[in-house]
């Protein structure tokens, strides 16, 4: 929750389980988990909906959709009043606020995991509420005072706001003290984390697959080690709430050896993008303009806090935000959340009908996760998972267009005006389905496509959507038929520095035919040791050679004599190999 939702929420809020032992934090704790468990990393937001609304949902479009999760908003009992922001003061762990009782969320847990869909609950553990009074289930409350769970005694001694030049000046304060009101929970407490693992062990027993931590930044990054050793023993996924800020004295790259950071300048860095610069700057995208490493960090374009403040795009900008969840969809950094909400015209607005969704488009339920453009997406980066950036186009300006390897190719046009152009991919020859508008594109045997794109529009084409007949947008890893059986898994020990990354150049397409602005880059997450993918067909034989390029696209190439490899009759060959110098 944002420091001015925070704010705004606590202004309009003050006018109107039983204590388990303590237990000594469990030293020698696994890693935690630092992505999404499975193979489809895309979480639909479906903020504020009701858990019956969600278990629906699950069942009718995400599953099929090819979402791997479904994020949840608080369901802590809270207090009482109709904004939406009520959810982020909770007065109990029990399940029995606005949207639904324990029953209900149990049922749609069940119904979410037997639809594929994993559910992430976003949990607030660094406060309890501002006031007094009586909470969605019924308990009596106070501030400092949570009968059967929460005592004085169990926050934080500093007793006053966090000043805004805290952020910059004072971590301890920031940490410490009280985020404009709300009772600060003493995080260092054995006793408290033992009772946030208790809440969050008893959701995980449920079903549940993990958690979006809420106001992270407020609680010490040791605190989030310490508690994460409590929940199912370190082995947990959680998505931490670490909100960027230029010069502030807490970093969010504190918080990555306890698990999952979102990274929110990706966001504020793709609304300046889009809407102020050039989308043709994005060809580096990631870690190279700063961001923590891409199999750590969390991404969006939106979310309830930023929609309302207007730090990222949102529903409001039509065809821009539109486009901007097409590529972070389309991109190979981070695992993606898609926010799905509803409109509002004041800051305050809560869900509509409390959070009952009887239709999509209706009420105000905007449904951002089912329009077609975004939700065809989630089936292209499923197939083109661990697959590298190929084929890179622009127009210099606001017309992109980029491959993932041999299994998904995707144009972006940002401009004003139609976009005609023959594009070349590494994409087998053959028919495929325009996912983003269901009309059929011919690739032919050199890998390349004409085609004429609208203004503000966009082009998928992935080896699971193979067939328009049917409406197939492959959005179930179960789409289509992949006409590849073997290829070439690379490998190779090579360092770098900040903003470089390692490539292969080849004779063939697939290797960008020697061009270097087309050459697939590899991906760090083995870093010394860049690894890349590439689908081949079988007894295919080519040339290559390693180059490095750093962030202004000079390029280094290894030294000696082209490498040579042969895809065998079936598998894949593997290749392990040492930069040159």
């Amino acid at each position: 929750m944002s420091k001015r939702g925070v704010r705004r929420a606590v202004r309009t809020a003050l006018v109107g389980l039983a204590a388990a032992a303590t237990a000594a934090v469990t030293l020698g704790a696994p890693t935690a988990q630092a992505a999404p468990p499975g193979n489809k990393d895309v979480t639909a937001v479906l903020f504020s909906w009701n858990f019956n609304s969600i278990a629906r949902e699950c069942t009718e479009r995400l599953g099929p959709a090819g979402y791997g999760f479904v994020q949840v908003s608080p369901p802590q009992e809270h207090i009482q009043g109709s904004a939406w922001w009520t959810q982020y003061q909770p007065v109990s762990y029990n399940i029995s606020g606005r949207l639904g009782n324990e029953q209900q969320f149990r049922s749609m847990v069940n119904t979410c995991n037997n639809a594929g869909v994993g559910v992430i609950v976003d949990a607030v553990i660094n406060h309890m509420s501002a006031g007094s009074g009586t909470g969605t289930g019924g308990t009596s409350y106070s501030k400092y005072n949570y009968p059967g769970l929460y005592s004085s005694n169990d926050f934080s001694s500093c007793r006053e706001d966090i000043r805004g030049s805290d952020y910059t000046n004072d971590r301890w304060r920031v940490q410490n003290c009280e985020l404009v009101g709300l009772a600060d929970l003493n995080t260092g407490s054995a006793y408290v984390q033992q009772q946030i693992a208790n809440y969050m062990n008893r959701l995980l027993g449920w079903g549940v697959a993990g958690f979006r931590v809420d106001a992270v930044k407020h609680i010490p990054a040791q605190h989030m080690e310490q508690i994460r050793a409590r929940v199912n023993g370190g082995n947990v996924f959680w998505n931490q709430e670490v909100i960027y800020g230029a010069g502030e004295a807490i970093k969010p790259e504190e918080y990555l050896n306890a698990g999952h950071v979102q990274e929110f300048r990706y966001a504020f860095d793709l609304k300046r993008m889009f809407q102020n610069e050039r989308i043709a700057n994005l060809q580096n995208f990631g870690e190279s303009w700063g961001y923590m490493p891409s199999n750590r960090s969390g991404v969006f374009v939106d979310n309830h806090d930023t929609e309302r403040n207007g730090s990222t795009l949102s529903y409001k900008d039509n065809a821009t935000y539109t486009l901007a969840n097409v590529f972070m969809l389309a991109w190979p950094y981070g695992s993606p959340d898609v926010h799905s909400g509803y409109e509002f015209s004041g800051f305050d607005a809560g869900p509509p009908n409390n959070g009952n969704v009887t239709a999509c488009y209706q009420n105000g339920w905007k449904c951002q996760h089912a329009w077609r453009e975004i939700s065809s997406m989630v089936g292209f980066r499923n197939a083109t998972r661990g697959q590298a950036v190929t084929n890179w186009w622009s127009n210099g300006n606001n017309a992109i267009a980029f491959g993932r390897g041999t299994r998904g190719y995707v144009v972006i046009n940002h401009e004003n005006s139609t976009l005609n152009r023959t594009f070349q991919t590494s994409l087998p020859a053959g028919d495929y389905c325009n996912v983003q508008n269901n009309t059929r594109v011919t690739v032919n045997g050199n890998g390349q496509f004409t085609a004429s794109l609208g203004a503000r529009t966009a082009l998928a084409l992935h080896v699971n959507a193979r067939n328009c007949t049917n409406g197939d947008t492959g959005g179930s890893t179960g789409g289509g038929e992949d006409p590849v059986t073997g290829g070439a898994s690379f490998g190779v020990n090579a360092t770098t520095q900040m903003g470089q990354n390692i490539h292969v150049a080849g004779n063939i397409s697939a290797l960008g035919g020697w061009n270097t602005a087309n050459a697939p880059r590899m991906s760090a997450d083995t870093y010394p040791i860049w690894r890349l993918e590439l689908d081949l067909p079988p007894g295919t034989t080519f040339q290559y050679k390693y180059i490095r390029k750093d962030a202004n696209g000079n390029v280094t190439w290894e030294s000696g004599n082209n490498r040579t490899a042969t895809v065998p009759s079936s598998g894949r060959v593997t290749l392990n190999d040492t930069w040159r110098n």
